[in-house]
């Protein structure tokens, strides 16, 4: 009965006899692995020229900038070649950006007070891109790709771009990535860029050598406002702010600057000859968002007026050229597989006292040395 059941189809009923079925189709071949690669081969990135990627960067293609800026990052050689040439091409449209760093401790609602900031700049018509220093990703598994979820308005604002910065990698070589991306961010019309520290401890050095304006968020009501807070990141602080000063959390706030400012006059003067400011605001409400925006406006005009702003950034290219020097060597010496094997070599002497640390690393570089001087022989 079962069985009868199964194979009865109600289209087969004597009372239906008036309708036409007709055959199904076969069924379709499965999909083989080669069809597969062979599509996936197809569907690669068409691969354009450097006058192309400069083309789109220029007339404000976010796709172009995008691709441009994942070769920037690429550490393949051949992507270095072309993302430099790109770099040398668009440097001439670069530079007329204001570049604002924002650091802060953990809570403090960066993601909130990027979009609220951010928003309220691109609803004046400007331009805006925010670039994350993260080189802690690989380890702590942080992402700023998580506070772009979060900046739902900014990250569909058609005059923002939110750019995730490298998974992993050294401070120094995720910072420099940054650095070149600034440049193809303003050659794409960008005037107004943010970088984000997501990471702790060294990156707001990082982030303090390529921006014109440092910001410290804070929080209050944490117990001792100034405790866990590093002396050299207030002293690099061109202002703080304290974010989240709504509700009941307005009076804490309200003394938590107070502190903040008693602090601040300890420290030197600055060279720019700016007075640091402490503002609070609210993010989340969007309140005291219009008065930071102001005071920022107002260090920009006082520093370019005394011939700092200028300076700055000369100093920061130049401290730049020799990052890039001192990260190339230290990449080449470090991942030489000759000097790979002498250095397990020279580690297991050192460590059964058969020679100095000092000998060791005299040697490993002298040796470094002989097989630079082979390879511009076979250049030659």
């Amino acid at each position: 009965m079962i069985g009868d059941q199964f194979h009865f189809h109600i289209e087969n009923d004597p009372k239906y006899s008036g309708l036409n079925v007709n055959q199904g189709i076969e069924p379709l071949p499965s999909v083989s692995e080669d069809s597969v690669s062979q599509f996936l081969k197809n569907k690669k990135k068409r691969a354009y020229t450097v006058e192309q990627y400069v083309d789109g960067i220029l007339n404000g293609d976010i796709t172009m900038l995008s691709q441009a800026v994942t070769l920037v990052e690429s550490s393949k050689p051949q992507h270095q070649e072309i993302a430099q040439e790109i770099i040398m091409k668009c440097l001439p449209f670069s530079g007329n950006s204001v570049r604002i760093g924002i650091t802060g401790v953990p809570g403090v609602g960066k993601s909130t007070f990027i979009e609220a900031m951010g928003k309220y700049i691109t609803a004046q018509g400007k331009k805006l891109a925010v670039l994350a220093i993260d080189p802690s990703s690989e380890r702590t598994k942080g992402s700023i790709l998580g506070d772009k979820t979060r900046m739902e308005d900014l990250s569909v604002d058609p005059n923002a771009y939110i750019r995730p910065s490298p998974s992993a990698g050294s401070l120094g070589g995720v910072a420099r990535k940054t650095r070149e991306t600034i440049v193809l961010c303003e050659a794409a019309g960008f005037n107004h860029i943010f970088i984000e520290t997501v990471g702790v401890g060294q990156s707001e050095t990082a982030v303090h050598s390529m921006v014109d304006f440092f910001l410290l968020l804070m929080l209050a009501g944490a117990g001792d406002e100034l405790q866990g807070i590093k002396r050299g990141i207030m002293e690099m602080a061109d202002a703080i702010t304290i974010n989240k000063a709504d509700g009941n959390n307005i009076e804490k706030a309200g003394l938590a600057r107070v502190q903040y400012m008693n602090a601040l006059h300890l420290f030197p003067a600055p060279d720019s000859g700016w007075t640091p400011k402490v503002l609070t605001c609210s993010a989340y409400k969007k309140t005291g968002i219009n008065e930071i925006w102001q005071m920022i406006d107002e260090y920009l005009i006082h520093v370019k007026n005394n011939l700092y702003f200028q300076n700055r950034r000369n100093q920061q290219s130049k401290f730049w050229m020799y990052e890039t020097i001192n990260e190339y060597l230290r990449n080449d010496f470090y991942q030489d597989e000759q000097i790979i094997r002498l250095m397990e070599e020279s580690e297991s002497k050192v460590l059964k006292e058969e020679i100095s640390s000092f000998a060791a690393a005299k040697k490993l570089l002298e040796f470094y040395d002989r097989i630079r001087n082979n390879k511009n022989k076979h250049l030659k």
